[in-house]
């Protein structure tokens, strides 16, 4: 059946940054970059305006079999938006990962890198093209170790992650159309997928969540502490989300008092981990960082396993409670420290 334009275009204005005319034209994975990016951060969806003629073309050829593709031994023409939008999706997916999933096992040595692949290649996915998943994959798994445990590891492994998509670059084989049952489970299967470990840390452990977006916005603009211009203007950008927030809910516009409370009364709230760090040391949630330190010195000396000979396992465990537990505090008593 042929597509119509019209229905294309209505589709773009009405659900495009969730993909619906992707998903009407056959194009699953640019429909899935839509859903998971609402429209490629919305550059993407305003750029596809003048795009849409050519889709609704392909689509009807790849319908008809009148498509031809070039031959395998000629990759598909280099495009600097396409290498742009994978190291974006790959910071993206990687710092999904970071805010979800970084408290498993081998989370820098696996989770990340595999997280910062998949999105690199879902974006060379996209449309006629496609790349080496293996390839994108295995560059992913060699850099990421090079910046073991820093904040914005997701940025030079999308980088390199991207480079290897490029340089494997082909064009995808004609398959026949699938039926749209199959495809939305598909779909439903990858957005499970990717938001139920971002939307478990969003509700169960949102301090974390903060202080670890606090922590990447920081890390992001002291990068261009030499142009305070920039500095000024990434800083607005990264705001901006709650300036909509503001006049979506009737607010009378961006406040800094107000976001700073906003900030205040949310980091006030002890998630499930830090409680039991504060029954570890004996303390309660009004104590200040001076009193926990103090009091993390007293037990460190109390369980060291040098001074309980006696019980020697049962010190050393309780001593590394201890530790844990102090870390998890300081943690988060860190950023007002800053402030």
């Amino acid at each position: 059946m042929a597509k119509g334009l019209i229905l294309t275009y209505t589709l773009w204005a009405v659900g495009g940054p969730l993909g619906l005319h992707h998903l009407y034209l056959g194009r699953d994975s640019h429909a899935l970059l839509w859903m998971l990016t609402l429209g490629g951060f919305g550059v993407g969806w305003a750029r596809e305006f003048f795009r849409i003629p050519a889709y609704v073309s392909e689509a009807n050829a790849e319908a008809d079999g009148h498509r031809k593709r070039p031959r395998d031994a000629e990759p598909p023409p280099a495009s600097s938006a396409r290498f742009a939008g994978q190291v974006c999706v790959g910071i993206y997916f990687g710092t999904v990962a970071l805010i979800g999933l970084s408290s498993l096992d081998f989370f820098y040595l696996i989770v990340l890198p595999l997280s910062v692949g998949a999105g690199v290649h879902l974006v060379s996915n996209v449309g006629s093209q496609t790349s080496d998943l293996q390839k994108t994959l295995t560059t992913c798994l060699i850099t990421s170790p090079v910046f073991y445990g820093s904040s914005i590891a997701p940025l030079p492994i999308s980088v390199a992650a991207s480079f290897t998509a490029a340089q494997h670059r082909r064009f995808k084989t004609t398959q026949p159309p699938q039926p749209l049952g199959p495809r939305l489970f598909r779909l439903s299967l990858a957005l499970l997928a990717f938001s139920a470990p971002l939307g478990y840390c969003i509700f169960h452990n949102t301090t974390a969540t903060l202080y670890y977006i606090s922590d990447c916005v920081a890390s992001i603009l002291d990068m261009f502490w030499f142009l305070p211009w920039l500095r000024s203007v990434l800083e607005f950008f990264l705001l901006l989300p709650y300036r909509m927030l503001c006049m979506l809910t009737g607010g009378i516009g961006y406040s800094e008092e107000a976001w700073k409370k906003v900030l205040e009364t949310l980091l006030q709230h002890y998630t499930e981990r830090e409680r039991l760090a504060l029954n570890v040391l004996s303390m309660n949630e009004e104590a200040t960082p001076e009193e926990i330190t103090l009091r993390y010195r007293e037990l460190v000396k109390i369980w060291h396993p040098d001074h309980n000979s006696h019980q020697p396992l049962e010190a050393q465990k309780m001593f590394i409670k201890v530790q844990e537990a102090y870390e998890t505090l300081l943690h988060r008593h860190r950023p007002r420290r800053k402030r």
